[in-house]
């Protein structure tokens, strides 16, 4: 979505239902790019546990240090 300045102070609602639907707005000023607006990742795709790799070594019995270690390899 594009948006100007004028758009932003009597269109807000148009802007975050725009936002609410994870488009990015473009802020216009004079006909031009000025900046951008993008959607805020929800939570949930931050959190540790939801990362592929969280508990993937659960069945090993190594240390995290060893293991770390083991990936390092000599230095």
């Amino acid at each position: 979505m594009k948006a100007s300045i004028v758009d932003l102070r009597y269109k807000m609602k148009e802007v975050l239902k725009a936002l609410a639907r994870k488009e990015k707005v473009e802020i216009l000023y004079h006909g031009k790019v000025k900046g951008t607006i993008f959607p805020q990742m929800n939570d949930r795709d931050n959190k540790v546990k939801s990362h592929p790799f969280f508990g993937m070594y659960k069945k090993h019995k190594k240390p995290i240090s060893q293991e770390m270690d083991d990936l390092r390899g000599s230095r």
